[in-house]
């Protein structure tokens, strides 16, 4: 019972670092974004929207669900430390790192879209429905979520430890960039829409997740649009929002943007 214990314990000081960690960053990433905001206006995606009104629940829904995701990051890693996996981790290296930091990019946006989508179905959408009280997302909203929600699309942060031979700093890497990208795609202005944003490439700009948020049935994708353009859940407009934001530095109105909505 004493070894049960005493496990126990160093499992809480690993969560009671990671969460306190975690904190560091959601704050000290908000701070920056908001000051960023608050001197560029002009950068404002829905401009009729204000969606610092409900930071106040954001905040307090994020410290829930940043120790749900935390819980999930520490519990993959304490396993891996106590040999509890299939693969013990290669050797960390100038290889191995940015290798399997690669790897775990391409899973993981496959596992957030496919949670995701899991999320929009009726039988679990009352678990996602909070995080889309957010229409007009904040810097403060990418962690405002329910616990079933954060299990659902944060669950790789403890199965990946069990099932690939990730070094630590790999994942502790990723989580940091899933984080401050979260964060700045959530933040509901845009600076980085250009060329490598739209088709064909695969990478994303705020804009993407923005629309994901005021008009709820395109755009599930994480880091890459890419599964949503092979399933055909990429807004029909997002590429040329890209290329007007790009080429005239305008970003257009939520009326530009809208379409019809989709049949179920």
């Amino acid at each position: 019972m004493s070894a049960f214990f005493d496990l126990l314990g160093e499992f809480l000081i690993v969560f009671a670092v990671v969460y306190a960690a975690s904190l560091v960053v959601y704050f000290a990433t908000g701070l920056v974004m908001n000051e960023i905001n608050a001197r560029n206006p002009d950068r404002r995606i829905q401009k009729e929207r204000d969606g610092m009104k409900r930071a106040r629940a954001e905040i307090l829904a994020s410290l829930h669900a940043l120790a749900t995701s935390s819980f999930l990051l520490s519990a993959g890693y304490f396993a891996q430390t106590q040999g509890w996996v299939l693969f013990a981790p290669l050797e960390l290296s100038w290889w191995s790192f940015p290798l399997m930091f690669a790897v775990c990019f391409v899973v993981f946006d496959a596992w957030f879209y496919w949670g995701h989508r899991l999320l929009h179905h009726p039988a679990f959408y009352k678990f996602h429905q909070p995080h889309h009280a957010s229409v007009a997302p904040t810097v403060w909203s990418n962690d405002s979520a329910t616990t079933v929600d954060t299990l659902i699309e944060h669950g790789f942060y403890l199965v990946v430890w069990l099932v690939l031979p990730v070094p630590a700093l790999s994942i502790f890497a990723l989580r940091l960039f899933d984080q401050i990208s979260g964060m700045v795609g959530h933040s509901g202005f845009e600076y980085f829409a250009g060329r490598s944003s739209r088709a064909p490439f695969p990478l994303l700009c705020t804009t993407y997740h923005d629309l994901h948020h005021s008009q709820f049935h395109y755009n599930f994708g994480n880091f890459l649009s890419l599964w949503d353009r092979l399933m055909g859940t990429v807004h029909p407009r997002y590429d040329g929002i890209v290329e007007t934001i790009e080429t005239t530095g305008e970003i257009p109105t939520a009326r530009e943007t809208r379409v019809q909505r989709p049949a179920a």
